[in-house]
């Protein structure tokens, strides 16, 4: 007889939709058999579950693969890595992973993929732009439902995975399984080109296109293309800032820039420079710093050859040619060339003053505002009169002071 247990999806007639294994692979690149149903021809007896679930279906076979996920019997081994499945076609599946087999292709972009729902289909929709994944409670939209069972799991607060190292916990496995190459410093991903390597996929994913030079991810708004995701940058046009400071409560648009801000609260400064010892919040700043060091200025800009240390300050800087300005205030819908800028000017919607004197415990909206006040502590006066030698702590207080003192003197 047809060995059914090589068919990966069954049909149950108490739920209209395809029941998937357990395992962490997904089936939904299999074509769904088509099963006559007990309702539709009366022919057929209606197989139950002996669990509680009580799941009905129209043919035993189907029960059987259904009844492993109550058992978690897996009986399909890989003769490679040993992983077992409860389905046939999962490993079928997997053992892509270690052939590198790829038979799905995209009409647009000609990228490739191991699997065609969860692969291939879901990057056609970077292509049309299609989200038909929406969220009940906030309403937001997402392309693949696996993004969309992620996120409610923000809104419930579920973090069912947990590191046995430091016990923090995760919303997804595959979160964890990242999380603990952190502890073990594992790289597996290694670029063919440079033989550079990654802890993530993802990262080596977006570091091959710095070779290859492929941006296929477009902005619907502004036409900019980008190597990787380009939700963060959307954000840039939304507003829309989902991750937020549980402290001061002070949101952002990716979960980054809150890791970030969070070490402001917290005084954490993990990378450190091997010159001079300087440590910083984030890696990029210590990079940007050692160049500082070296005089390595590697970003060129195309227009007037000018260099510079960082390639952010190089995006700056061409914005003065161009005349971007990108980042916009949800409050007042003022734009600004830099984001830096726009956070300083949001200060003056939240009355927020995140630099705090050690001296007095006096706050600022501004670092340089801070920095300008502990001189007044420190007795320093950097800024002096040409004229009358006079000194200012602040560079300000000496333009004030040149302008209605010696302005008609400098005449």
């Amino acid at each position: 007889g047809e060995d059914i247990s090589s068919e990966p999806h069954f049909h149950s007639e108490t739920e209209g939709h395809t029941e998937h294994s357990s395992d962490t692979d997904n089936d939904d690149d299999w074509e769904q058999p088509s099963f006559p149903t007990a309702k539709s021809t009366g022919l057929f007896p209606k197989y139950k579950s002996l669990y509680s679930c009580n799941k009905g279906f129209t043919q035993k076979g189907n029960l059987d693969l259904h009844m492993r996920l109550h058992t978690g019997e897996k009986p399909y081994s890989c003769t490679t890595c040993e992983k077992t499945f409860s389905l046939k076609g999962s490993l079928v599946l997997h053992m892509r992973v270690h052939t590198g087999e790829k038979p799905f292709s995209c009409p647009t972009c000609k990228k490739s993929f191991a699997r065609k729902c969860n692969g291939l289909r879901a990057h056609m929709r970077t292509h049309t732009g299609e989200k038909p994944y929406s969220c009940s409670v906030c309403e937001r939209i997402f392309a693949q439902k696996g993004h969309l069972d992620s996120h409610i799991k923000t809104h419930t607060g579920e973090k069912p995975y947990s590191c046995s190292v430091c016990n923090k916990t995760f919303t997804e496995k595959s979160n964890l399984n990242k999380h603990m190459r952190t502890h073990t410093g594992e790289k597996p991903f290694s670029c063919t080109v440079c033989e550079k390597t990654f802890a993530q996929k993802g990262h080596l994913d977006s570091h091959l296109k710095t070779h290859t030079g492929e941006k296929p991810y477009s902005c619907s708004i502004c036409n900019k293309t980008f190597t990787a995701s380009l939700m963060r940058h959307e954000r840039t046009h939304t507003g829309d800032k989902p991750f937020s400071c549980s402290i001061c409560e002070k949101s952002f648009p990716c979960k980054f820039d809150l890791h970030s801000h969070i070490r402001i609260h917290t005084g954490e400064k993990p990378y450190s420079c091997p010159v001079c010892e300087k440590s910083f919040t984030r890696k990029g700043g210590l990079r940007s710093h050692v160049r500082r060091h070296t005089g390595v200025k590697p970003y060129s800009c195309s227009i007037c050859n000018k260099t510079f240390t960082d390639k952010s300050n190089l995006n700056t800087h061409l914005r003065k040619h161009s005349g971007q300005k990108p980042f916009s205030c949800p409050v007042c819908k003022e734009t600004f060339s830099q984001r830096g800028s726009l956070m300083r000017h949001e200060r003056t919607h939240t009355g927020e003053k995140p630099f705090s004197c050690s001296f007095c415990e006096k706050s600022f909206a501004y670092k340089c505002d801070l920095h300008s006040h502990i001189q007044i502590h420190a007795g320093e006066k950097p800024y002096s009169c040409s004229v009358c030698e006079k000194t200012f702590t602040r560079k300000g207080n000496l333009n004030y002071h040149m302008k209605n003192t010696h302005e008609s003197e400098t005449l």
